[in-house]
């Protein structure tokens, strides 16, 4: 807008505040070679600037620690793994076959295993690996958990009026109860201490942790072992295994 006199004026422009020139300026050889050299340091340095570089870690690629597609995979078969338990359990427990037993057991270990990775993740993310999910958790938690199972399918095909003696309605309901209580203990115990809670055993203090003395851990000093205790009591009990519950 320009004024005139002191008033606005209506009439619109586009210069304004700018006084533009009435002709342009004339092109010259000398006026070219100015511009190509105060502008030629600007073009040789974006040139010469490397690439900016790859902020992801390579542990979140394939085979890291933190592999993506690897917690993918992994997140996937459990979720299957619980579903195909829990169909099948329903499924064979609905015409009275004793082998529902092995199925509801790999149901509560998909679920267990599910949520050892996602309460890291959301509450202890910079520990939030791929061994969160604890499938390899040493050859005696393998060899354990191979045993139970090994013993629920020969108990239940070979032996199943001896095992429906020992493993009635009553003990079935008590198993239950105590892998909920164990699982809701051990996972709530690893929410309240968040970042201070490491599956390692470790064997000095960091700098960053601390020493959590509120909710569970005011009564308890490890929560998270005692509820997997009573979880992995509970799933013997709710199988019916009686050599696991005496070991």
């Amino acid at each position: 807008m320009t004024f005139s006199n002191g008033s606005a004026s209506s009439e619109m422009d586009i210069s304004f505040p700018t006084i533009r020139p009435t002709e342009p300026g004339k092109w010259t050889p000398e006026l070219d070679a100015e511009i190509r050299a105060r502008e030629s340091p600007k073009i040789q340095l974006r040139g010469s600037q490397p690439p900016a570089p790859n902020v992801l870690s390579t542990d979140f690629f394939p085979h890291g620690k933190r592999s993506l597609s690897g917690i993918a995979v992994r997140a996937f078969c459990l979720g299957m793994a619980l579903v195909l338990g829990l169909v099948m359990a329903a499924f064979l427990a609905y015409y009275e076959s004793r082998l529902w037993r092995p199925w509801l057991f790999l149901s509560t270990l998909s679920i267990f295993h599910f949520l050892e990775f996602y309460t890291t993740a959301a509450y202890n993310t910079p520990k939030a690996w791929v061994a969160s999910f604890l499938l390899t958790n040493g050859d005696q938690y393998r060899q354990a958990h191979t045993m139970a199972f090994i013993e629920t399918c020969v108990t239940s095909y070979f032996f199943p009026s001896w095992q429906a003696k020992m493993h009635t309605p009553v003990v079935f309901a008590f198993g239950i109860v105590l892998v909920v209580v164990g699982q809701t203990v051990r996972s709530l115990a690893m929410v309240q201490a968040g970042t201070n809670f490491n599956h390692t055993v470790q064997s000095k203090k960091n700098d960053d942790h601390e020493l959590v003395t509120t909710g569970l851990y005011t009564y308890f000093r490890h929560p998270s072992y005692f509820g997997f205790f009573w979880w992995g009591v509970g799933t013997q009990v709710m199988l019916g295994n009686t050599s696991k519950d005496l070991t």
